[in-house]
């Protein structure tokens, strides 16, 4: 199970551009790499989403908050 996230403000990291993102459903191996960064819950949600859309941490860095905001609410319908 994954969603498709068509980013508003597409964003570009090492030379590629990231217009869209998928996000696959969360596994507890994906919480547990959260937990395993030391910082604020913010980082750890980054590890997490990074994981969960396959992609470099850098690139859910970049992410505009309104983009940042729909992998927030894809991440929390999965967990519903």
């Amino acid at each position: 199970m994954s969603d498709l996230i068509k980013l508003k403000h597409p964003v570009t990291v090492k030379g590629q551009e990231h217009t869209e993102l998928k996000m696959r459903a969360p596994k507890v191996r994906d919480m547990l790499a959260g937990e395993k960064v030391s910082g604020s819950a913010g980082e750890q949600e980054v590890v997490i989403f990074a994981n969960l859309c396959e992609v470099g941490r850098e690139v859910i860095e970049e992410l505009h908050l309104a983009d940042y905001q729909d992998l927030q609410q894809v991440y929390q319908g999965f967990l519903s």
